[in-house]
């Protein structure tokens, strides 16, 4: 059997066409592998996980009988990461089954408490 001489351009524009496909389908067109998929679905977890718990460090914080108290400090602080910091060590970022506070949760707490 012999191949028709067209045969050998005709495969090149079909690899030349897949390529080109192929790049613009991950540039423009949306497309991304598995694990690029998988720290998004990460990182949009995380942040509503942080977001429904922000509602929890606004109660710890009206719950503490000092909290008025902390809370006049709090407004007198102008930096952000210190008032993270305020908001971790009077514990209002430490949700029950874990130990330790949560920064992430300090840091969007206190943008609601300012």
């Amino acid at each position: 059997m012999k191949i028709p001489p067209s045969t050998g351009p005709a495969l090149v524009g079909v690899l030349v066409g897949a390529v080109a496909v192929m790049i613009l389908g991950f540039s423009f067109g949306g497309w991304m592998l598995g694990s690029s998929a998988q720290k998004m679905a990460d990182q949009r977890s995380a942040v509503a996980v942080i977001d429904a718990l922000v509602p929890f460090c606004v109660t710890q914080s009206k719950a503490d009988p000092t909290g008025s108290a902390k809370l006049v400090e709090l407004q007198a602080i102008t930096s952000t990461y210190e008032r993270r910091d305020f908001i971790m060590k009077a514990g209002w970022a430490t949700t029950p089954p874990t130990e330790a506070p949560n920064s992430d949760l300090a840091m969007a707490c206190s943008k609601v408490l300012s």
